[in-house]
């Protein structure tokens, strides 16, 4: 597996080995000794999700602001344009963003720590997204900063206006929200 640092130094992006011929590939989507002799993280993983959406849609930007969650993000089918936002205040890289290209075909993996904020663009008819998280889903906790927040900028790369839920639409701009200290 390959560590590829981004702007914001604690997410990663994660190339694994992919062992392909002419019946196809296989690569393992995560092991935790090759993991932590990687990344020097020794991670416990305690819930797996998958979603499913179409072109256009746009998830995010989510956080929990309590039982936060760190992120192993893939995908199976399709591609996204995966963004990683920094929200702890403490850091020096508050309130900066990362976006790489997620897809089927390039196995691309991004690690996302606790105290990222975390969406995504569906750049494919249609995406299948896995990810591993740190912890359970909270949605008492679950926080939404907007998507288009001038003060962020997100380059998305958008065609159209993108697709969101109801709750996507009333995220808070990041400097009303609240944040990790």
């Amino acid at each position: 597996m390959k560590v590829v640092q981004t702007a914001i130094p604690d997410v990663l992006m994660i190339e694994p080995r992919v062992f392909g011929d002419a019946r196809g590939f296989f690569l393992e989507g995560y092991n935790a000794r090759d993991f932590r002799q990687a990344t020097g993280l020794s991670l416990d993983f305690v819930q797996d999700n998958h979603s499913r959406s179409r072109r256009g849609v746009l998830r995010g930007l989510h956080y929990q602001l309590q039982q936060a969650q760190g992120k192993l993000v893939s995908v199976v089918c399709g591609a996204v344009f995966d963004v990683a936002v920094d929200i702890r205040r403490s850091s020096p890289g508050f309130g900066r963003w990362v976006g790489v290209e997620v897809s089927e075909d390039n196995h691309r993996q991004l690690w996302l720590p606790p105290g990222i904020a975390h969406g995504f663009l569906v750049l494919s008819e249609r995406v299948d997204v896995f990810y591993k998280t740190t912890d359970y889903y909270a949605p008492e906790h679950e926080r939404v900063i907007l998507w288009n927040d001038p003060e962020i900028d997100i380059e998305w790369p958008l065609a159209d206006e993108p697709l969101l839920s109801p709750k996507d639409q009333a995220g808070l701009p990041l400097k009303q929200a609240e944040c990790f200290p």
